[in-house]
């Protein structure tokens, strides 16, 4: 079975915000930013029930050299990405999204 990755269009904002914000540091860090996001992405894509569980469903992958994490609820062979959340934001924005 072929797991499938979507975004929630929050989730979409969250990254296009992040790149944005690496990008404006230089040093290449928004391509580091997306290949760390598309490695992540891959492991959940092959592995989605290895990530805890953070909130009801809700499970939470840890990106690597980037203090963000993938926040996504899997749905059969549709994974939803809930957001793309910085470490230090309150998350009770991205709790609310599972409503």
């Amino acid at each position: 079975m072929s797991i499938q990755i979507r975004f929630r269009r929050e989730a979409e904002a969250e990254v296009i915000d992040a790149l944005s914000w690496y990008r404006a540091r230089g040093l290449g860090l928004a391509g580091e930013f997306r290949k760390s996001l598309d490695s992540c992405l891959k492991n959940i894509q092959s592995f989605p029930e290895s990530h805890p569980i953070v909130h009801r469903d809700i499970r939470r992958a840890l990106m690597k050299r980037f203090p963000y994490g993938v926040f996504y609820v899997r749905e059969g062979d549709m994974v939803t990405v809930l957001a793309c959340f910085h470490a230090k934001r309150d998350p009770v924005i991205w709790k609310e999204r599972a409503q």
